[in-house]
């Protein structure tokens, strides 16, 4: 775990997430569902615009195979025209071997794919998938959060967007390497005690606790979003 106050070149690291009324992130099928308005996709779409990758979990890939780009023409405009990539870099982390070369992750839009592969993953896999995008591999299943953000700095990612899932949400806080947090709240309940929430994995303990500071609060019409710095 990344000790608090030690000195480490990292990009600047935010969740953006939506959730509704009662914090859940998706109904008990646990698939990609729209949970904002449009509004907030179109703050969503800025944000990434704005970002040098983006980065979601491998089971993330999996089940919701999200494209990850930038929907706004203009918005991919400006980015050229600042000398960027017309999109953020994909990252995703995990055991790769149930990605597919035709999924949108990999095959949708005009972006580099950076992917950090669990020491359990087939190398047949990694080999099929190295074609298309730059893998780094790990020596053990549990990747190590530390290398993955020093690495994406070194290969040039500044800042970081991460779009879940709830578990690696969680790894990301419990290694203490969030900066901002972003929350759009839906007027929608969706229950269920296994629908997933904005943070699952173990959980934390009485005084483990992730503390943050409201930094601003903004309505989206009927949406509402917050937004907070984590405490460090």
């Amino acid at each position: 775990m990344w000790l608090r106050g030690e000195i480490m070149k990292r990009p600047f690291i935010f969740i953006n997430t939506a959730m509704t009324a009662d914090g859940k992130i998706s109904t008990i099928e646990r698939k990609q569902i729209r949970i904002s308005n449009e509004k907030d996709m179109e703050r969503v779409d800025k944000l990434r615009s704005e970002s040098d990758a983006v980065l979601v979990g491998m089971n993330t890939v999996i089940v919701d195979d999200p494209k990850l780009t930038i929907k706004s023409e203009k918005l991919r405009r400006e980015r050229i025209k600042r000398g960027l990539a017309e999109n953020p870099t994909k990252v995703t982390i995990g055991k790769l071997d149930n990605l597919s070369m035709d999924s949108d992750f990999m095959s949708y839009g005009n972006a580099e794919k950076i992917i950090f592969a669990s020491s359990d993953s087939d190398p047949y896999k990694i080999e099929e998938i190295g074609n298309a995008a730059k893998i780094f591999t790990s020596d053990d299943k549990d990747i190590n959060l530390r290398y993955v953000v020093e690495t994406l700095y070194i290969l040039g990612v500044k800042k970081l967007m991460i779009e879940g899932g709830s578990s690696t949400n969680y790894r990301f806080l419990k290694e203490g390497l969030v900066d901002e947090i972003y929350i759009t709240i839906a007027p929608k309940i969706f229950g269920g005690k296994t629908a997933p929430t904005l943070v699952d994995g173990r959980g934390f303990k009485e005084n483990e606790e992730i503390n943050l500071k409201l930094i601003s609060v903004d309505r989206l019409s009927d949406n509402i979003l917050l937004r907070y710095k984590v405490i460090k």
